[in-house]
């Protein structure tokens, strides 16, 4: 195995991550079309032991996620299909979609609801998103919490010779291309020394690419390769689903197979800090959860004011983004 592979490991679910990442999820659900509730005309399919095209998650008319607390940690939500609605205890809503992503930096402590309306009554409403959960360094595990939006709009895009990168957080060096938006002032993507990176690659059949290395030292850099045949990665051929951190610090050539590939590239220098998770709670010291627990018994982090636990925005709002 060549020196710019380190680790190849299967996909498993959750996908497993390197530090300064906790952990991703991915989630593709094929929704059939929605109802007057925004749910899904359909019940829920109940066949046993097979892969099911959709899930309601915790929801129970809609499907998503609701009110759940977190701590410690940020998400990156990356929407590829579909639409995500946020409520959360700061009093902020959201309303965002395919291309978009939100970056929701829970520090102290945030409640918040993700959930999935089901807007076309006519045709099938596929979801399609990552979640990745990167971790704050103690200094800010205890932040003042906050979200941001990063519109489709805004963020740049690289096309060259079959190969599609879209940067999220981390700039595509060597290449004329806008600056990706500011990630929240609390994360550890804001400070100099991270080299942070999310990007989004797609890669055509057969198409060759050139992977920059990274400019900082003691950058960590894993290929979560999701979609397609096979991926050539400097000379090693290498299965669909599969987990590869490879060297950053010298170029990195790709070739693909014979379909269409998808990447999602994790970079960034690690914290090198101990991680205690427990649910939705990411600290250093298990006292530290502890107190994590007693907190949210206690305060809850913050007024829950939108009456339900699972609100959406209605069928006719497009998307938007509110701190009030």
């Amino acid at each position: 195995m060549p020196r710019s592979i380190i680790s190849v490991a299967r996909l498993g679910t959750p996908w497993e991550t390197i530090d300064p990442f906790l952990v991703c999820a991915y989630h593709l659900d094929h929704y059939p079309p929605g109802n007057a509730d925004l749910g899904p005309v359909e019940p829920p399919p109940a066949e046993a032991g097979a892969r099911k095209p959709w899930r309601m998650y915790f929801g129970q008319t809609v499907p998503g996620f609701p009110a759940h607390p977190h701590r410690g940690f940020e998400t990156i939500t990356i929407v590829r299909q579909g639409v995500v609605d946020h409520s959360d205890s700061l009093g902020a809503t959201a309303r965002y979609a395919a291309g978009d992503v939100q970056w929701l930096t829970a520090g102290r402590g945030v409640v918040h609801a993700e959930m999935f309306p089901l807007l076309d009554p006519l045709k099938p409403n596929t979801l399609e998103l990552f979640q990745i959960w990167l971790n704050l360094p103690a200094r800010d595990k205890m932040a003042e919490p906050s979200f941001k939006m990063f519109w489709a709009e805004d963020i740049p895009r690289h096309v060259e010779a079959g190969v599609d990168v879209t940067c999220i957080v981390g700039t595509l060096h060597g290449v004329d291309m806008q600056e990706p938006p500011s990630p929240p002032s609390r994360s550890w993507a804001s400070d100099p020394g991270s080299d942070l990176a999310v990007w989004t690659l797609k890669v055509a059949p057969g198409a060759r690419w050139q992977l920059p290395a990274a400019l900082g030292s003691g950058t960590r850099r894993q290929l979560l390769f999701f979609k397609g045949s096979t991926l050539t990665i400097d000379g090693v051929c290498v299965d669909a689903r599969s987990a590869i951190e490879v060297d950053c610090s010298a170029v990195v050539e790709l070739v693909n197979g014979s379909k269409e590939a998808e990447v999602l590239l994790l970079q960034g220098r690690p914290i090198e800090e101990p991680v205690v998770q427990h649910g939705p709670f990411v600290m250093t010291t298990l006292d530290e959860i502890r107190r994590a627990y007693e907190d949210y018994r206690h305060t809850r982090f913050g007024d829950w004011s939108w009456g339900v636990y699972d609100p959406n925005h209605g069928s006719k709002r497009g998307r938007f983004a509110s701190t009030d």
